[in-house]
């Protein structure tokens, strides 16, 4: 082996290495409760005042500021609790009667999770203002499963819209968190926390930007990378 692919390898794996590292990735602390939460879809259950408030969203490939979104969580001894709160002034969300994958093409908030950076496999829900939830199972770079489904009974989904935007809250079983492998009881969820803004453009026609929680290694909009996960920590 040449010296200068024996450098790369080191760079690589370096590099590799510092992504899988939890201490080196931006990280959210999810406060534990003891009791369970109220879904309404309207974010207002007592509890959710005892969570950390993240709002520290960007648009990662655009220069303009990013309007507000706020994303909580809780988790119990069963159960990992989400809730975002967006402000979005045109709330877009087409009904084509395509169930679901209506999702795809609406204002949308999502979370992904990942077992490890080979990403395989890998989870996403997006899931818009009206409550509709697209939930795929994904292989790296971009094998996605869309008619898979996130297992029966272990996710539930609310949501609400009002004049200045949307609400969007719900409930993961730890259960079926470690039976896909993305929690092993080391209180460490890696996770993607994501939001598609969609706009009416003056010709008609309606555009997306993206934001997120993490600046992904990415010179174009792309979530299905290694580098735009960071950590969830569950703490006492």
């Amino acid at each position: 082996m040449s010296m200068l692919s024996i450098i790369c390898v080191i760079i690589i794996t370096s590099f590799m290495e510092t992504l899988s590292d939890p201490s080196s990735l931006k990280t959210y602390r999810v406060n534990k409760i003891q009791s369970s939460i109220e879904l309404t879809g309207l974010g207002n259950d007592p509890s959710w005042s005892k969570a950390v408030v993240l709002d520290d969203f960007t648009y990662p490939w655009r220069e303009e500021p990013a309007p507000k979104t706020e994303f909580r969580a809780l988790w119990t001894e069963t159960h990992f609790y989400f809730l975002y709160h967006v402000a979005d002034d045109e709330i877009i969300t087409p009904r084509r009667g395509l169930g679901e994958r209506d999702a795809v093409d609406s204002d949308r908030v999502e979370i992904f999770f990942k077992a490890d950076d080979q990403m395989d496999p890998y989870y996403a829900l997006e899931m818009d203002a009206l409550g509709r939830c697209l939930d795929t199972e994904g292989k790296f770079y971009r094998n996605i499963e869309f008619d898979w489904n996130w297992p029966e009974g272990h996710f539930v989904l609310k949501a609400s819209q009002h004049p200045e935007g949307y609400v969007v809250e719900g409930s993961i079983t730890l259960s079926s968190l470690t039976s896909l492998g993305l929690y092993h009881d080391d209180r460490i969820l890696r996770a993607g926390l994501y939001r598609g803004e969609y706009a009416s453009r003056e010709i008609g026609e309606i555009g997306v930007k993206w934001i997120s929680w993490v600046l992904p290694d990415s010179e174009k909009p792309d979530f299905h990378i290694p580098s735009s996960f960071g950590i969830l920590k569950l703490e006492d």
